[in-house]
């Protein structure tokens, strides 16, 4: 890139070989250009496959693949559902759309997503109230699913995966969103792979997959005239925008491989300035490092790194403000100490665009480095 040209934090990029186009160009050339379709069956097949799930439905968003996920396992008023406080609000507003009571769970440093410990907390405290537990993947960094599971297991309670960020992550060999009963995938602009806008639910129970693309369909039960016996949503994605998911979904391992070589160039040119701190990368995980993330604990804080690269056309942002304490979702409670606090005040999203070069690399590189020199 010039010198002075815009990098940006993570923006769509698609395939130096043209496959979106290939697909995108077929719904044109058969008029398939209407909601539904070959591309949204095939991309479902395809998507499920990949990460070893049985069944699959497409989505308009993220969110409404979780919204209709929480619908599935039976969410509903007076119900509790656990979620971790560190996470974009996409993550808890359906919970409230089912007229359901969120409850946040801090963060632990190991993972920097649900900490098994608070959330046997949790439970003690509203034990049969709760309904769903609804775990995310943070960065692309996978929760220790194994203590979340039997924690689970143990109150049987259902489990709902938000791998929104961390497709083409593993938890000890398997994906990321294929634990428990639903996982959550998204295609949003700045994901790993890019639909433009969508998503993907993932499940191993054929049935409930059929009920979702029912609910998404606007709940059109099978009569010759419209006729509605629930309520319905309109969260189908398009076979237009399907043929572009089908095409990023081929080059998902080259943006992983670019993923980590990004996070790997800035641990070792950042990670031994004073105070820098890198999000943890544990034997058991294996992460599709969407964001690379450091933490700040000396004299140099966050927003002078913001500023700094933005200076020079460079987009960064903080880490999720924890949901605690947004103002919208104040009332609700939260389980834990301040960890998740603290990786908010301390920590800073570095770009991660998987278009930027080495050359890039360094220029971001150089001017946060100058930032210690001062």
């Amino acid at each position: 890139m010039a010198k002075n040209q815009k990098i940006w934090l993570a923006s769509p990029h698609m395939s130096d070989e043209g496959y979106e186009m290939q697909y995108v160009q077929e719904a044109f050339d058969t008029n398939w250009v209407a909601p539904l379709g070959p591309n949204v069956n095939e991309f479902e097949k395809e998507l499920a496959t990949k990460v070893g799930s049985k069944h699959a439905a497409a989505m308009t968003s993220g969110t409404g693949a979780i919204h209709l996920a929480l619908k599935a396992v039976g969410v509903g008023e007076g119900d509790v559902v656990f979620c971790p406080t560190l996470t974009f609000s996409a993550t808890v507003n359906p919970i409230i759309y089912q007229n359901a009571t969120p409850v946040f769970i801090d963060s632990d440093y190991e993972t920097w997503n649900m900490d098994p410990k608070a959330l046997e907390t949790a439970f003690e405290k509203y034990g049969d109230k709760v309904k769903a537990v609804l775990v995310v993947h943070l960065y692309g960094l996978s929760a220790d699913m194994d203590k979340i599971m039997e924690i689970c297991d143990k109150y049987n309670v259902r489990v709902i995966e938000d791998a929104a960020e961390s497709l083409g992550a593993y938890y000890k060999g398997k994906h990321t969103g294929t634990f428990g009963e639903f996982g959550v995938f998204s295609f949003n602009g700045n994901k790993i792979i890019t639909t433009s806008g969508g998503g993907m639910l993932v499940s191993d129970d054929e049935e409930k997959i059929k009920k979702v693309r029912f609910w998404s369909t606007q709940s059109r039960d099978a009569a010759r005239h419209y006729q509605h016996s629930e309520l319905g949503f309109n969260y189908r994605m398009s076979n237009v925008v399907a043929g572009i998911g089908r095409g990023q979904l081929k080059v998902l391992d080259e943006r992983v491989a670019k993923k980590k070589h990004i996070f790997e160039f800035y641990k070792r040119e950042l990670g031994q300035l004073d105070g820098v701190e890198f999000m943890p990368i544990n034997d058991w995980n294996k992460p599709n490092y969407w964001l690379s993330v450091m933490t700040l604990n000396g004299s140099v804080r966050p927003l002078d790194v913001m500023e700094a690269l933005e200076k020079e056309n460079i987009e960064s942002r903080p880490v999720w403000k924890p949901m605690h304490m947004q103002p919208f979702f104040a009332e609700y409670d939260y389980v834990g100490s301040d960890v998740s606090e603290k990786l908010f005040e301390n920590g800073v999203c570095l770009p991660s665009d998987t278009k930027m070069t080495d050359e890039d690399l360094e220029r971001i590189c150089s001017i946060v480095k100058g930032l210690w020199s001062k």
